[in-house]
């Protein structure tokens, strides 16, 4: 019978706390500096939606529009390759579905079709900040509750401790990269919250049963073991995972591309959260193992007497 190689995943702890730090770091710096490029669903702005006869060239579009004086214009295809989107920022002059249509058919042949124009206001935008906001802090706050009950409130403190850093990290590589942050992206942090707690649920729970059968091992082996039990698990579901957003990504359109981004970044930071930060605050807490075994019921040692 072969047992089974247990890897050392602790004895790199010290490395990985120093490039947690290093990330976290860069990520507040540059929240705090650059901040978030923020899309219309949070600024307010317009949005107009054109049909095209055939395949648009989304470049030339782009061109046309800055051309004509539009700053800063977001067009991207809407359903398929001959539908564009157009976004645009501030508030919309009372021609400005006219505006558009004359900057992208100056010889008004007719060829081109306006189908909707939308006007997001900034009270709505500040409105979806503030509840996409208020949404993530009570998702933390159910997340530390259900943990502390379900296993120990120190599980409940490294769980929520590698949500927050799975979050500020995704969120800084939006910032760093100045992709836009709209809805979706809000979606999918949201959702890497809820991936990562899964991950971290199942390593927390192995622990937990280690901790009570290997009583003879401290706790840092207990964890290596539970990890490398738990390793097979974890790297599937990330691999196949990332897969169908990689497949987003290529074959979904520009209109999910930050999203399909902000789901490939969450998957990666939280499958090394699961595996190192929450499993280190651990030990930075001071687990033990006399935490989670049930106490000795007074006058048990006479039970088995006859």
């Amino acid at each position: 019978m072969t047992t089974q190689r247990i890897f050392n995943f602790m004895g790199g702890r010290k490395l990985a706390a120093a490039f947690s730090i290093a990330l976290l770091l860069c990520a507040i710096v540059s929240l705090s500096v650059k901040g978030l490029v923020l899309g219309l669903d949070f600024t307010g702005g317009s949005q107009v939606e054109v049909g095209f006869p055939r395949a648009a060239d989304l470049s030339l579009v782009r061109q046309q529009l800055t051309d004509s004086g539009f700053e800063n214009p977001v067009v991207v295809f809407f359903g398929s390759e001959s539908d564009v989107l157009i976004r645009m920022q501030g508030k919309p002059d009372e021609g400005l579905a006219e505006s558009v249509m004359k900057s992208l058919d100056p010889n008004n042949s007719g060829e081109l079709e306006l189908r909707r124009v939308d006007y997001v206001g900034p009270q709505v935008g500040e409105e979806l900040r503030e509840d996409g906001g208020l949404g993530m802090l009570a998702a933390l706050a159910v997340v530390m509750l259900y943990v502390a009950i379900r296993f120990q409130y120190k599980f409940a403190l490294g769980a929520v401790a590698a949500l927050i850093h799975d979050v500020i990290i995704t969120l800084g590589f939006f910032s760093i990269t100045g992709l836009e942050v709209d809805l979706t992206v809000l979606a999918a942090v949201l959702a890497v919250i809820g991936y990562s707690l899964n991950d971290t649920i199942v390593v927390a729970d192995r622990i937990r049963e280690n901790i009570r059968l290997l009583r003879e091992e401290d706790l840092i082996s207990v964890i290596n073991e539970s990890l490398t039990q738990t390793l097979g698990r974890t790297l599937i579901t990330s691999l196949t995972t990332i897969f169908v957003l990689v497949a987003l990504f290529v074959f979904g359109g520009e209109l999910i591309h930050n999203f399909s981004i902000a789901l490939i970044v969450g998957v990666v930071i939280g499958t090394y959260s699961s595996i190192y930060v929450a499993a280190n605050m651990l030990l930075l807490l001071g687990m033990k193992r006399e935490d989670l075994l049930p106490p000795e019921r007074e006058g048990a040692e006479f039970d088995e007497l006859p």
